[in-house]
C-alpha cells in the first residue's frame, strides 16, 4: 500500500496498482495477465519488502516495463493476436513503443496533443497541429463497436509519420475526434501513435483504439461477477492468489458464454 495516483479513483489516495493485460476478440473478452506495481519507495527498502513476501529479486519496474514482462510471456506462449493496444501511460514510453516494433508488435498506442512528431516529409510539429493541417477529406465517420448507447461513432483521420518504412510496416498518427462540442463548445481530439502493415486501412487502425474499452468491460465483469476488487490483502503471494483466481473465474465466463452461443457443452459438461 501507498499513497499513489489511481486511474480507478481518478485521484491519489493510499492503495494498491495493479497493470494487466487483457485479450479482445469477436467471441469474447478475459483478462490473461497481470503484475503488482511496486512504487520505489518499496522496493529500496528490502526488509519491508520481506516482511510483505516480495521476493528477493523483484526490483523496481515502471509500469510500461511491467507491460513488455507480460507481452514477453504471451509472445512465449504463442498466444495469437494481431494488434496491441494501450492509453497515454503506456503510449507516452518511447522504449515500449521500439519494443514493440522490435518484435514486430502492431499497435495502436494513445498519446499527447502536444507529443511532437516527425512526418515523412521531415515536418516536426506537435500532434494537434499536424492533424490540424489535414484537410477535411481526410475525415472519416466509423464506428469502432457498439456502446451503451448505441454504436461508437467518431471522425477518424490519420497521418504518415517517420518511422522504419521497410518490410511492409508503417507508421501514422491517428486522431479520434468527437461528434458532439463539449461543455466548451469544442469538439474534443485524441491521438494515437500507430505501427502495423502498410496497407493497414484507416478502419483498421480505429478499430483497434477502440478495443480499448473491451478493458474497461473486463474489470467491470471482473468486480461485479468474480469479486477481482473485493479483498484486504496485504502481502505479495495474497495479492496475487487472489488477482489470479478471480481472471481464472472470468475467463472461464468468457469461454462458457462463448461455448453456450454455438450450442456447444461447457467446459465442466465436458469435463
Amino acid at each position: 500500500m501507498q499513497r499513489q495516483y489511481s486511474g480507478t479513483a481518478g485521484r491519489t489516495e493510499n492503495c494498491q496498482i495493479g497493470v494487466f493485460l487483457a485479450y479482445a476478440s469477436p467471441r469474447g473478452h478475459a483478462l490473461i495477465d497481470r503484475e503488482l506495481y511496486l512504487p520505489e519507495s518499496w522496493t529500496a527498502d528490502r526488509d519491508r519488502c520481506r516482511a510483505a513476501d516480495v521476493p528477493d529479486e523483484v526490483g523496481f519496474a515502471t509500469k510500461p516495463r511491467q507491460v513488455i514482462a507480460m507481452l514477453e510471456r504471451t509472445l512465449a506462449a504463442g498466444v495469437p493476436f494481431a494488434w496491441f493496444t494501450a492509453d497515454e501511460a503506456y503510449g507516452q514510453a518511447g522504449y515500449l513503443r521500439d519494443w514493440l516494433e522490435n518484435h514486430d508488435v502492431f499497435h495502436v498506442m494513445a498519446t499527447r496533443r502536444d507529443d511532437r512528431f516527425t512526418t515523412r516529409a521531415e515536418r516536426t510539429d506537435r500532434a494537434d497541429a499536424l492533424i490540424t493541417g489535414l484537410p477535411t477529406r481526410s475525415w472519416q465517420r466509423l464506428s469502432v463497436g457498439a456502446g451503451a448507447h448505441g454504436p461508437r461513432e467518431y471522425d477518424w483521420a490519420r497521418r504518415p509519420i517517420d518511422g522504419r518504412w521497410n518490410n511492409g510496416r508503417g507508421h501514422w498518427l491517428l486522431a479520434r475526434r468527437a461528434l458532439t462540442p463539449n461543455s466548451r463548445g469544442e469538439l474534443e481530439i485524441a491521438y494515437y501513435v500507430c505501427y502495423g502493415p502498410k496497407r493497414s486501412r484507416l478502419v483498421d487502425l480505429a478499430w483497434t483504439a477502440g478495443s480499448r474499452w473491451h478493458i474497461e468491460e473486463c474489470f467491470q465483469q471482473a468486480k461485479n461477477e468474480a469479486g477481482l476488487d473485493h479483498y484486504q490483502v496485504r502481502s505479495w503471494r495474497a495479492w496475487y492468489a487472489h488477482i489470479t483466481l478471480s481472471m481464472l473465474a472470468v475467463a472461464w465466463l468468457a469461454a462458457s458464454k462463448t461455448i453456450a452461443l454455438k450450442g456447444e457443452p461447457t467446459p465442466a459438461a465436458r469435463a
